[in-house]
């Protein structure tokens, strides 16, 4: 009986220090790799440019004027619908941002990127009986679409 208990935790160990060594690792979330090494912004001055100019910084992305690429960035669309049918008590709602964007050179005009759109939602339930909540709970997922976005853009840009 001791030797099996013994084999037991000896094939457990073995293979938790297995998992732990081998270096498993999500692609792209261990350090920010670098998007592009200089880059200009155009647009409107909103959340979503200014977390999109924070996270290229972090890349190691220089953010300036006279950078020889231009990133034009469209008005941010949030839309939100209602995914229940019952007018009343808990509702789930759905809320997708759409944004437009584009990548252009600043020597001859030519667009690496040319009319794109970045696109994501997400769901999430809102109720009668909180209604101070909801509020919160909106601008909560306002940001997770933003970071959502703001993501999907760094992953385009990896391909110029």
């Amino acid at each position: 009986m001791q030797r099996r208990n013994f084999l037991t935790l000896g094939l457990a160990g073995t293979a938790g220090l297995a998992l732990a060594g081998c270096g498993f690792r999500l692609r792209g979330f261990d350090e920010p790799a670098t998007v592009i090494d200089d880059l200009s912004l155009a647009g409107p001055d909103s959340d979503f440019s200014r977390l999109a100019r924070e996270r290229l910084e972090a890349t190691g992305t220089r953010v300036h004027g006279g950078a020889e690429r231009v990133l034009n960035l469209g008005q941010a669309d949030f839309q939100r619908r209602n995914l229940s049918v019952m007018d009343s008590g808990p509702r789930e709602e759905e809320m997708t941002l759409n944004i437009p964007f584009s990548v252009q050179r600043t020597s001859d005009g030519a667009y690496l990127l040319d009319q794109q759109r970045l696109e994501v939602a997400t769901r999430y339930t809102v109720s009668d009986a909180n209604l101070l909540i909801q509020d919160d709970l909106r601008e909560e997922a306002r940001q997770q679409l933003r970071e959502a976005a703001v993501r999907q853009l760094l992953d385009r840009l990896r391909s110029l």
